[in-house]
């Protein structure tokens, strides 16, 4: 109990509520249903991770490439919250199952796993590609609970959605192109701590701003 309070920061009437709640136009918002107002926030955070899926920079004998993708999968979660987070990552990685979304322009199945002759073949950007799923899910959960509304809660939400997504792809990328942990660390972490460092900044620093332009307009009224 102790524990679930302390990540509950806000009182019960506002938890479940997100930045996005506020994105659509009071008079828009007024003409159509809340399921189509949450259908296109999801497609649009989809379309936003793959937007900056291909904002890529491929590093010497790497198989994983620097993308902007962590930095919209944090933001779409915190945005959209737990269940539209979740199924605006999910909605993207489906999407690159038939177009050309993923990094590099990557597509298909193969991208995450395969079935060849000798059994399941694991793709190598295959893990953080469902880290991103639950890094969204997980930041989005935070957000819900208030921690995207302060700067320092925002910055540890984030930081727990990167380490989410290092924790599943490192691993799988070990497993993907047989090396050991401390060579896999090396390919699939080490490379991107300042970059990831300045998304976390950049992504931590949009809530709280975010947040307060909304109390800013409430304010106006």
């Amino acid at each position: 109990m102790l524990a679930t309070h302390q990540l509950n920061r806000l009182p019960a009437t506002e938890r479940g509520i997100t930045i996005a709640d506020f994105l659509v136009p009071i008079r828009i918002g007024e003409r159509i249903s809340a399921r189509i107002r949450h259908i296109a926030l999801i497609c649009l955070g989809a379309i936003f991770i793959a937007l900056t899926a291909n904002v890529a920079v491929w590093l010497p004998n790497n198989p994983v490439p620097i993308t902007g993708q962590t930095l919209s999968v944090l933001v779409v979660g915190g945005a959209l919250g737990l269940r539209r987070g979740g199924m605006s990552v999910a909605l993207y990685l489906i999407l690159g199952l038939f177009l050309p979304v993923y990094a590099g322009q990557a597509h298909g199945l193969s991208t995450i796993v395969s079935v060849g002759s000798a059994g399941f073949v694991m793709g190598a950007p295959g893990g953080y590609l469902i880290g991103f799923l639950f890094a969204g899910a997980l930041v989005g959960w935070l957000a819900e609970n208030g921690w995207d509304r302060h700067i320092g809660g925002a910055i540890g939400a984030m930081i727990l959605g990167e380490v989410v997504i290092y924790a599943v792809g490192v691993p799988w990328l070990m497993l993907a192109v047989h090396v050991t942990p401390e060579k896999a660390v090396a390919l699939g972490f080490t490379p991107f701590i300042v970059g990831d460092a300045i998304k976390l900044a950049i992504a931590a620093g949009i809530f709280p701003f975010a947040w307060w332009l909304v109390g800013r307009r409430a304010g106006d009224r």
